[in-house]
């Protein structure tokens, strides 16, 4: 699938909350750090989530902040 985002963050799945409504995706990066997406339940449920997955986090910003602190 060809993809306008430029960021892709690729990792494995260490943990999955769901909700009524959305479910929470926390994704583990190479390097230890984790990227945490909300995403709806029922996107969670097509694309079949579990924790040990490898997945891609795609990150599409029209903004981005930088702070110095």
């Amino acid at each position: 699938m060809a993809l306008s985002a430029r960021n892709h963050l690729e990792g494995t799945v260490t943990d999955v909350e769901t909700g009524q409504v959305m479910a929470e995706v926390v994704i583990e990066l190479g390097d230890g750090q984790e990227v945490t997406s909300t995403i709806t339940r029922n996107s969670f449920e097509r694309l079949d989530i579990e924790p040990g997955d490898e997945v891609a986090a795609v990150i599409k910003a029209s903004e981005v902040m930088v702070s110095n602190d």
